[in-house]
């Protein structure tokens, strides 16, 4: 049977003098996972004021790309639970929404282990929260441990570039870090929920800039991402001025925001706020470092592919032009060899050859150097 889509697909390729099916998206929830099964249909979409009207333009920044939400019947009947799952455009996105809605999530504790759902997972033991990729996933109710991974692992799986998870929480100090305080946004409505005192123009967001908050003790160490050092430095110079101009729009940020200490590594950038010693703010900042990781999702160039195969065509040739005047060297040997042989033999000699030494005969007379020449008939006087 051919859904709509399907249909309407085909029509306009066949304008065109073409036809191409296209294949519906994987549903976000599907209608039957072991010990669940849903009731009804999904309501599904791609607005974000469908999805979350509260937090729409939040959606929106991250990305969102599609959601459905639906309810959950256990098989054996009962309701099992309320699913509502976000899709994104990247991981990126996916994780600064996931970051978001774990902070609506005070007394959640991280899942490990065996009991650990996607990439990442919290849980308030009512409400589940799962990372999964480019997805965000939120159960409520009651089901056990096996039907959620079930309903998780039954989420679309995305590759390639998409699928990749940002770096910049890979930069985070580890000791002293309050993980379900961290928080990643991309975009200027995500950093207005954050609360800082640094005006989201002067952060840079038009820049490509990344942002990731996390608490430490008393204070915060706030991280800021940018595609190059260049850019760093400008945005983190103008960072410092915003902070002493005592007669700016904002005044001077540093008398409200604690205990400062700034520092850049590359194109990242470190700022530490709130009630730290100034041990503490510099032994933060000195704990920044850079973790290179470096991806390839490409195929390689076609000159790359080119190279290689010369590279072995001419070892390849070398080595057969090494085997052939070897084995040639061996056949002629054995031909001149042989036919000298036989030569010897035909003549009734041995067929191999005598050694010939030098040797001085100190047994026979030495031989005068001068021999006197015997005297001519022809010259004796006549009387």
């Amino acid at each position: 049977m051919l859904t709509l889509p399907l249909l309407l697909g085909m029509v306009a390729n066949a304008q065109q003098g073409a036809t191409t099916l296209l294949e519906p998206p994987i549903p976000l929830l599907p209608h039957q996972v072991t010990g669940l099964e849903r009731a009804g249909d999904a309501v599904t979409g791609t607005d974000p004021n469908q999805a979350d009207a509260a937090n729409a333009p939040l959606l929106k920044e991250d990305g969102l790309e599609r959601f459905a939400q639906a309810q959950y019947n256990h098989a054996t009947g009962g309701p099992a639970l309320a699913a509502t799952a976000m899709q994104f455009v990247d991981a990126t996105g996916a994780y600064a929404a996931y970051t978001f809605y774990r902070t609506a999530l005070p007394k959640g504790r991280v899942m490990t282990g065996a009991a650990k759902l996607g990439t990442q997972s919290v849980t308030d033991g009512d409400t589940v929260l799962v990372l999964a990729g480019t997805t965000v996933l939120r159960m409520k109710g009651k089901a056990n441990p096996k039907e959620m991974l079930a309903l998780t692992s039954a989420l679309p799986k995305v590759g390639g570039r998409r699928a990749l998870a940002p770096l910049l929480p890979t930069y985070l100090p580890v000791e002293g870090l309050e993980a379900d305080t961290a928080r990643y946004v991309v975009g200027p409505v995500g950093y207005g929920s954050l609360g800082l005192k640094i005006p989201a123009e002067v952060i840079g967001f038009d820049k490509s800039a990344e942002v990731m908050t996390a608490g430490y003790g008393k204070g915060t160490l706030t991280l800021l991402l940018y595609p190059t050092p260049q850019i760093a430095g400008e945005k983190g110079r103008a960072i410092e001025k915003q902070m002493n101009e005592p007669n700016g729009e904002h005044g001077a940020l540093h008398n409200s925001m604690g205990m400062v200490k700034m520092r850049r590594v590359g194109p990242l950038l470190g700022i530490t706020s709130g009630a730290l010693s100034a041990a503490q703010a510099q032994a933060l900042v000195a704990a920044l470092h850079l973790n290179q990781q470096v991806s390839f999702d490409q195929k390689m160039p076609l000159e790359f592919h080119a190279e290689v195969k010369k590279t072995a065509t001419l070892l390849q040739n070398i080595l057969f032009f090494s085997v052939v005047v070897g084995g040639g060297a061996v056949l002629l040997g054995i031909f001149l060899g042989g036919a000298r042989a036989g030569i010897r033999v035909l003549r009734g000699k041995p067929a191999h050859v005598e050694p010939e030494f030098l040797a001085i005969n100190l047994r026979d007379q030495p031989r005068p150097l001068f021999v006197p020449q015997p005297e001519s008939k022809g010259t004796e006087g006549h009387g």
